[in-house]
């Protein structure tokens, strides 16, 4: 499977490299804006083909599968972009901004019967059937609550702090936590709660969130673009809990007795960045004839765009084009 990456950024390298170690996908073009930087990018991360428009990496018929690296504001554009030329994408998180707009691009992809999902890497990871197999053998009793969160210093990187970029903790880092606990305790949530404080150019900086759910459960998120947290996302039962480390590219798994007891340890398989579990999907589903990964259906792409939409009316926090 040959891929395109339209843009040419931090994240794109990481697909780069990627795909680059992968046999079952080829790093095969690279678009931007500007030629001159699709070709430093295509040198510097050994892509085959550079193109200074996306228009005209899409019109290259090679192209089987596209990933879009551009920032969340830019989604709705790119991604239909992409399926008027008839082109699979995989779209970086946050799929798009808000809900309205993954709504409207998931209705044209569907109207066009072109493939699409969202790039939530830990969606597809394996991961996620391990802890998923953990809680399904009863080994931590039944589940209570959980808690995670994902914080980094952030605040070098520009798009994080402009509005007009879609920019704040949440779509950024908060998608995380908030795809941990839809993953572990499903998605009936009867309560939201939340509180956050904002930047001086008016997004999120950190936030806090509670769910609860109509069975009792709860869960505690925090989110911060300004400090490093230790990253964990934990499951606490009724026979004891489970430390799932680093909760956005988990790399062990502990088990807990209730006494605090390490009973123990589970390592997560060597991967190449974790980048290459979504291509692994996309070339699965692509190859079956469906319009969507079954790790991370449209529906769930679009309940957590609205919780995030959710949060930010709360919050205040509104960008300039919404």
């Amino acid at each position: 499977m040959k891929v395109g990456i339209l843009g040419a950024g931090r994240i794109a390298a990481t697909m780069a490299k990627t795909l680059n170690g992968m046999k079952e996908a080829q790093c095969y073009a690279v678009a931007s804006r500007s030629l001159e930087k699709a070709e430093a990018f295509a040198q510097k991360n050994h892509v085959e083909k550079a193109y200074g428009s996306y228009e005209e990496m899409l019109s290259d018929e090679n192209v089987d599968l596209v990933y879009i690296a551009t920032p969340h504001s830019h989604h709705l554009e790119h991604g239909k972009l992409c399926i008027s030329y008839g082109k699979p994408v995989l779209c970086e998180k946050s799929f798009t901004a808000n809900a309205a707009q993954a709504g409207e691009l998931l209705d044209y992809a569907a109207e066009k019967k072109v493939f699409i999902t969202e790039a939530i890497w830990t969606r597809y990871m394996p991961s996620r059937k391990m802890i998923d197999d953990i809680i399904a053998s009863g080994e931590l009793g039944e589940i209570k609550m959980i808690s995670a969160n994902l914080g980094y210093e952030l605040t070098d990187k520009e798009r994080m702090l402009r509005p007009e970029l879609a920019g704040g903790a949440l779509l950024d880092v908060g998608v995380y936590t908030l795809n941990f606990a839809s993953m572990v305790l499903g998605d009936d949530i009867v309560k939201m709660t939340s509180e956050c404080v904002k930047t001086d150019t008016g997004v999120d900086g950190q936030d806090a969130i509670i769910l609860t759910y109509r069975d009792g459960k709860m869960a505690v998120l925090h989110t911060s673009m300004w400090a490093d947290t230790e990253q964990y996302g934990i499951i606490y039962g009724t026979k004891g809990y489970m430390i799932a480390c680093n909760i956005n590219n988990i790399d062990t798994i502990q088990i807990y007795a209730p006494d605090r007891h390490l009973v123990r340890e589970v390592k997560v398989p060597e991967q190449i960045t974790g980048y290459e579990y979504e291509v692994l999907a996309c070339r699965r589903a692509i190859a079956a004839g469906e319009l969507e990964c079954q790790e991370m259906p449209h529906a769930k792409t679009l309940r957590i765009m609205e919780w995030m939409d959710a949060l930010r009316e709360d919050w205040g926090v509104k960008y300039p084009f919404e």
